[in-house]
């Protein structure tokens, strides 16, 4: 493909090929654009079993969606997929150029990061193993399941406040401060009247086939679930490579976008986890159909500019 000003190989590239990227990739080539998606093949679901709160999925292999929608996406002849890594990105004059770990070096016209983002989890053993079963980070993906059984909130910093006044609309909860902060008077006066037990010894490890809380004095107490704060870094360097701006959440930085997911680097967009500071598939989809259908805008009048 060819332009005033030169020669690109695809109207966008989508750097992930996951809920937000298929979802991006979805409106584009429904627009009969020239699409590639580049993916690494890690979701940062990959370790739940099912995925809920989804509308029509709900309950479902997080794998099976992903098959069923990369089939679906596969059978638009603009589609183009590589199971390949994006390990580079930088802007050369109107063109975005990306380097893959198999060496592959490709242009764009537009470039969507729907990289995702990795979660640290909490130093305490027991967490890794159980992480996406009975262990997860949001009430509303998997608190329904637990049917109302005891379930805990592990505190790494004063945000597992915010966990621990919603997850009793889901069952009895038990707040592990773990020496991670002390909660205040008002804080005290909150959970007293959400009825959350505050359980002020530190955790030793975590056993069972849920979440059995063994404490550092020896007590058990026993979980059908236990939700956790992880730290959530942006995946891929790419955002960085190209200079976009980042924003501070909760959690850990994200890439930062306008009302039309564009960053703020010109024709690079955004859309997923890693420029939302939250996770859920269903936020995911939506704003990765937003991002698709703006970088098609972007692209209208790319031949006035």
């Amino acid at each position: 493909m060819e332009y005033d000003y030169g020669v690109y190989d695809y109207d966008v590239i989508v750097i992930g090929g996951s809920f937000s990227g298929m979802s991006a990739s979805l409106q584009l080539v429904r627009a009969r654009k020239n699409v590639l998606v580049l993916d690494g093949g890690l979701p940062r679901n990959r370790f739940a079993k099912a995925s809920y709160g989804f509308l029509g999925q709900d309950g479902r292999a997080p794998n099976d969606i992903l098959a069923d929608a990369r089939a679906q996406l596969m059978k638009y002849p603009t589609l183009s997929w590589k199971n390949d890594l994006a390990i580079t990105a930088r802007r050369s004059g109107r063109l975005l150029e990306v380097e893959t770990q198999d060496g592959l070096k490709l242009s764009a016209r537009a470039l969507i990061l729907a990289t995702g983002v990795t979660d640290t989890l909490p130093d305490i053993p027991g967490i890794a193993e159980r992480w996406g079963g009975s262990i997860f980070h949001c009430p509303y993906c998997h608190g329904y399941e637990l049917n109302q059984q005891a379930m805990g909130v592990l505190a790494s910093s004063a945000l597992a406040m915010h966990q621990a006044l919603m997850l009793p609309d889901w069952g009895p909860t038990t707040l592990f401060l773990n020496n991670a902060f002390d909660p205040d008077e008002t804080q005290l006066s909150q959970l007293a009247r959400r009825h959350v037990t505050l359980e002020r010894t530190p955790v030793h490890k975590i056993t069972g086939d849920k979440a059995t809380m063994i404490l550092e004095d020896g007590r058990e107490i026993h979980l059908a679930g236990l939700l956790i704060q992880t730290r959530t870094d942006v995946t891929s360097p790419l955002a960085q490579q190209l200079g976009c701006t980042f924003a501070d959440g909760p959690l850990g930085a994200f890439i930062q976008t306008d009302a039309m997911m564009e960053t703020s680097i010109p024709g690079v967009f955004a859309c997923g986890d890693n420029m939302l500071g939250a996770g859920a598939v269903a936020l995911a989809v939506g704003n990765g159909g937003r991002a698709g259908a703006a970088a098609h805008h972007s692209l209208m009048f790319w031949d006035d500019a």
